[in-house]
Formats: structure tokens, C-alpha cells, sequence
């Protein structure tokens, strides 16, 4: 059975696709543009000791990561663990414009282009515009047009699939550069933390753990009938992912049914204030994501998940679109958490979507013929 399950699983080796990563990308935004800030830690969030210690962490530049500091932490705890640091707030207008044109320079080389954030996507450039046979030179290219134009770094991966090219591209940060071929995976994937393997979170880590998996070699040797007991379907697809199979495209030029973004806390919000701070940045990621895409909608869905992991939405249909605007994201956000009966456990994903788009063009902008 083993022997058939091996012939099974075989390694489509025909695409190039990279992921390219910005290395923390809002930090780096604002390093760029306000040079003084290049010494100190620095860390993006309202200053909690400024506003009664209220706020979360978007990001921080990598001073400051050296001290703990993440995103998603609370501004206060932050504080604790880098009190030297520099509490700046987030500008996301100003990084969603940067986003758009991280994305052109991308869209240069391949329309195969499936973003993941504003700061990092992948593409599939087997067959690409510029004509590089070779996706190593391709994404060194990519590398340094980013940089001499924007000033920005960027950490890639390159690969044949999309799970090894976004390991690849984590693997030296920051400004990293890390290739992946069929003949490296076992030297790449073996002496990995087991908790640096897509998919495996924070709940199956110490369960990994406690079957004796602690690095990639050990759940190469597991057998996919102990995989399958433990973790389920994601079982099979641990024993496949640790074999470099992974099968998925990178999915360019798809017709977009909604767009948005969804956030998973660690630690989890645990006040009505920290959610409505993050429903306010994910309004705003929200406006530079449509206004990227020169979409609008008429339906706006909030989504929670709890620490017990009870997943509630709630939607709001307009019957004209509604305007691209973040502040007007949020209004309607935060009345969908009302609905939703506002705050009353720790929260660990919040989302915020846009439904029923169109492009924003002439013949759907309402016309108030009367005012």
C-alpha cells in the first residue's frame, strides 16, 4: 500500500512560480520616507501611553521584532517589551497606493498574479511577458526593479509549486532570495521546525510534537496512516506537502466575487475597543484594495470567530453601491458587529468583505438627478 501511495504522488515539476514577500512592508514605507526613523525600533500603532493603552500592533520593523514585538500584539504589551521604541501611527492610505504599485511592476512580468496581501503574492511565470526562460533570473529581475524604483526590499521564493516557493521566500529574510528545485526538497524541507511547515498552527504544533515530530525529517518518516489518526484530511496533506507535492495553480486573472481581507489574532482581541481598531484597518485595507482594482459593491459582510471558535456573519445590502470610502466601511462594520451583539468574548479572526462588484465606471455610478 505504502508503494502504491508513493507511485501516487507525483511531482508536477513543469511550473515556475514565485512568491514574493515585502519585508515588513509598512515599516519599511515609512523607514523610506522619514529617514530619521531608520535607528530606532519602530513600531506601528497609536502610543498607548497617549491613549489610555488602547490599540494593536499593524506591524513592526525588525529592531523592534528582535525585542518580541509582532503585529496583532497589544500597543501596551508592546510597549512593555520595547519601551524605547517609536509608537508611529499607521497610514493606510499611503501603503495601499504603495501596494498598487508593488502590484504593477508584478503585472510586468506575468497577469498570473494571485495576491495573498498588499505585501506579498504569487506568480506563475512558466509563461511570462519578458521572455525569461529561467524563473531564477526572472524573480532576481523582479527583485532589483522593486528596489531601484521604490526603495523597497523584498524576500523571494522560487520553486515548482506554490507551498515550496512561499517557504523559500520566509526562509531568509529579510532582502532574502531562496530557490527550491526538485533536487533540493529534501535538503530544504528536512531540518525545518515543525512549526515552520505551512499549515501546521499553533494547536497542532504541540501535537506534532507529542508524536516525537519536531522537524521536517521526522514527518517524512511519519506514515500517512498516523497522520490520517491524528489530524484528518489535513493528515494527507501534511504527508503530501512534506514531499514537496502540492498541486495547486496560482490562480491569475480569476473573475473577483468579493474582495477583502480576513485576520487571525495571537493573542486574541480581548476588547471592544482592540476589535474596533482592527475593523477600522481592515476598512481601510478594504477601500485600497477596491480602489486597486477600480471595483464598488452593494453588499458589505463583517465576519467573527471567537476563542471557542464559533464563526458568525453578518451582511448589509445597499441599493445603490456604496462609495469607496474606509469611513463608511467602518460605520457600516461596526453596526454588524452590534448586530452580531458586540463584544462579548475574546475574538481570534476578524473579516471584512465587499460582495456584489462591478467595475467602477460611468454607466453604475448613481446619478442623483433631483438634488
Amino acid at each position: 500500500m505504502a508503494d502504491l501511495l508513493e507511485i501516487s504522488l507525483q511531482l508536477n515539476t513543469q511550473r515556475q512560480v514565485i512568491h514574493v514577500d515585502m519585508d515588513a512592508f509598512y515599516a519599511q514605507v515609512e523607514m523610506r520616507d522619514h529617514p530619521e526613523y531608520h535607528d530606532k525600533q519602530l513600531i506601528l500603532a497609536s502610543d498607548p501611553r497617549k491613549n489610555g493603552g488602547r490599540g494593536v500592533v499593524a506591524t513592526a520593523n525588525y529592531a523592534a521584532r528582535k525585542m518580541g514585538v509582532h503585529s496583532a500584539m497589544s500597543a501596551m504589551e508592546a510597549l512593555k517589551l520595547a519601551p524605547d521604541a517609536l509608537f508611529i501611527k499607521p497610514d493606510f492610505k499611503v501603503y495601499g497606493e504603495v501596494s498598487a504599485q508593488v502590484h504593477e511592476i508584478f503585472h510586468r512580468y506575468t497577469d498570473m498574479v494571485e495576491p495573498i496581501a498588499s505585501d506579498e503574492a504569487f506568480l506563475d511565470v512558466t509563461v511570462n511577458k519578458l521572455g525569461f526562460t529561467s524563473a531564477v533570473a526572472l524573480a532576481h529581475h523582479m527583485q532589483q526593479t522593486i528596489f531601484d524604483e521604490l526603495h523597497l526590499t523584498s524576500s523571494v521564493g522560487v520553486s515548482f509549486n506554490k507551498f515550496l516557493a512561499k517557504l523559500a521566500s520566509e526562509h531568509n529574510k529579510p532582502a532574502g532570495f531562496t530557490f527550491v528545485g526538485p533536487g533540493e526538497i529534501r535538503e530544504f524541507l528536512d531540518p525545518l521546525p515543525i512549526g515552520d511547515i505551512r499549515g501546521v498552527g499553533k494547536q497542532t504544533e504541540p501535537r506534532m510534537h507529542e508524536l516525537g515530530i519536531d522537524f521536517g525529517k521526522d514527518l517524512y518518516d511519519a506514515d500517512q496512516s498516523t497522520l490520517l489518526q491524528h489530524f484528518g484530511k489535513m493528515g494527507y496533506e501534511f504527508y503530501r506537502r512534506i514531499r514537496g507535492v502540492d498541486d495547486r495553480e496560482v490562480e491569475g486573472q480569476r473573475e473577483r466575487k468579493s474582495i477583502g481581507n480576513e485576520r487571525t489574532y495571537g493573542p486574541f482581541l480581548t476588547s471592544e475597543d482592540m476589535v474596533l481598531d482592527n475593523l477600522y484597518k481592515l476598512a481601510e485595507l478594504l477601500e485600497a484594495s477596491l480602489k486597486r482594482k477600480q471595483m464598488h459593491g452593494k453588499t458589505i459582510v463583517i465576519k467573527t470567530r471567537n476563542a471557542d471558535f464559533v464563526t458568525e456573519t453578518r451582511r448589509r445590502t445597499e441599493v445603490d453601491f456604496i462609495e469607496n470610502d474606509a469611513r463608511r466601511f467602518y460605520d457600516l462594520a461596526q453596526e454588524l458587529f452590534e448586530e452580531l451583539g458586540g463584544f462579548e468574548q475574546p475574538i481570534r479572526l476578524l473579516g471584512l468583505t465587499m460582495t456584489g462588484l462591478a467595475p467602477v465606471t460611468f454607466e453604475n455610478l448613481p446619478l442623483n438627478l433631483y438634488q
